[in-house]
C-alpha cells in the first residue's frame, strides 16, 4: 500500500486532479488547504519579514492525500493529466510523492453515484 501526496500550488486544476483521481480508482483521498514555506516565513515570522521571497502567484496550495496500491500512481496521475494539457511536470506546478506505508487501519467510506 501507497501513501499518494499531492501539492498542489495551482489551486484552479483541483477538479481536474480529483477527476484523475476517480478515473483510476482512486476514490479514499482528503484535500487540505497549505501555504507555503516562503509565505509563512514572510507573513509570520518577524526575523524574515525584510527578506523577499519570490513568492508565487497564490502562496496558497492544496494538499491531497490518498491511499494506493499502485506504486506508479503518480506517474500515471501525470500521464493522464497531460492528456488534458495540464503539466504538473511545470515548474511551480505542484509536486507528487509516492511513500510506501506498513499499514492502513480503518475502511474508507464509499463515494455513491448520483
Amino acid at each position: 500500500m501507497y501513501l499518494l501526496i499531492i501539492i498542489l500550488h495551482k489551486e484552479e486544476w483541483l477538479d481536474d486532479v480529483l477527476s484523475c483521481l476517480i478515473e483510476l480508482g482512486i476514490e479514499d483521498a482528503i484535500t487540505i488547504d497549505s501555504e507555503s514555506m516562503e509565505n509563512s516565513l514572510a507573513q509570520k515570522v518577524p526575523i524574515f519579514a525584510g527578506l523577499r521571497f519570490d513568492l508565487k502567484e497564490s502562496a496558497y496550495s492544496k494538499t491531497i492525500l490518498a491511499l494506493t496500491d499502485e506504486p506508479d500512481a503518480g506517474k500515471e496521475i501525470v500521464k493522464f493529466l497531460k492528456e488534458i494539457e495540464i503539466n504538473l511536470e511545470e515548474k511551480g506546478a505542484g509536486r507528487i510523492i509516492t511513500l510506501r506505508i506498513e499499514s492502513a487501519i480503518g475502511t474508507p467510506k464509499e463515494i455513491e453515484e448520483i
